[in-house]
């Protein structure tokens, strides 16, 4: 799960849904500004660009151009860089801005790895903090099997001011430990950088509403409602201790869009510290209802332990 750039609903179309780095994507050398694409970007780093296009069709082939290296600490795969955007829909037309951060007054983060076009996966790399980047993203970057499927998206180009990169998840929930807990749920906190253990098997009533409680304080920022979270997570089944999810046993930390998952993460995440541990008791109505989901039955109440390690 992945957060959607906000200037424009259309520009995740093209950077995430499209872009699973298909090697069909081709990728062009850094050149200077008017270079293989034909677009040309005039004015300062730091302010929104002017873009011109050659006149005729949209290119179909995707492509990178360093406008300006940038001075400061290299950008390199794994970063999530911070970064003021302008879009534009390249349609050999009206060539019309979708949007800017610079409008916005309200830079993005993306970040630098395999879900992002390869494209863009290689041109991060070749700027720095202050550079400018320019990508013409065509459909080339979608692949084979899906352009069959998928109806054709107008040929993208992405103006990039590289401001910074976030700072890296943590690795695990860090802060004091509380005495807080949920009535029927236990949590076990082995230290280090091991998972919890989450216990839900209880003869206890599970609560009609709502539940969050603070397992570990954490001492970061408070996360915010339309941010991207990165956690780590185990789930369990109120009463009957059935684990039907834990991105632990995986390995690998889950990144998702607040805004775009259920209500009671919705709800129960938003304003946690970065860097504490919570447990979450999720009632059906603000889970997955009445619907039977994989391994979940209906009306089942949630029971979540999360380590909130990152948010941006």
């Amino acid at each position: 799960m992945r957060r959607a750039l906000a200037v424009l609903a259309a520009v995740p179309l093209i950077l995430f849904a499209a872009a699973c780095g298909s090697e069909n994507g081709a990728t062009t050398a850094a050149a200077p500004s008017g270079g293989s694409s034909g677009v040309k970007v005039a004015g300062n780093v730091g302010a929104k660009p002017t873009v011109t296009f050659p006149s005729g069709k949209p290119a179909t082939t995707s492509s990178y151009e360093v406008i300006q290296p940038g001075g400061g600490t290299g950008v390199k795969t794994g970063d999530r860089v911070i970064v003021n955007l302008t879009v534009y829909n390249w349609d050999g037309q009206g060539n019309a801005v979708q949007g800017s951060s610079y409008d916005t007054k309200a830079p993005e983060t993306i970040a630098v790895n395999e879900q992002l076009p390869q494209v863009l996966q290689e041109g991060f790399t070749k700027i720095k903090h202050g550079g400018r980047l320019l990508a013409v993203l065509a459909n080339d970057t979608v692949p084979a099997e899906q352009q069959a499927t998928t109806p054709a998206e107008p040929t993208k180009v992405f103006v990039f001011d590289v401001v910074g990169t976030q700072p890296p998840p943590l690795k695990v929930a860090t802060g004091k430990a509380t005495d807080e807990s949920i009535e029927g749920v236990k949590v076990d906190n082995p230290g280090g950088e091991k998972a919890p253990t989450l216990t839900t098997k209880t003869d206890e009533k599970a609560p009609k509403d709502l539940v969050v409680k603070t397992v570990i304080q954490g001492t970061g920022k408070k996360t915010e409602a339309d941010q991207t979270l990165i956690v780590h997570y185990t789930g369990k089944i109120w009463g009957t201790d059935k684990q039907f999810d834990s991105s632990w046993e995986r390995g690998q930390p889950a990144e998702f869009p607040l805004a775009q998952v259920i209500q009671g993460w919705q709800k129960g995440l938003a304003g946690v510290p970065i860097g504490s541990r919570v447990v979450l008791s999720i009632p059906p109505d603000l889970g997955y209802g009445s619907q039977e989901q994989q391994g979940i039955p209906a009306n089942s109440t949630l029971v979540f332990v999360v380590d909130v390690l990152g948010a941006y």
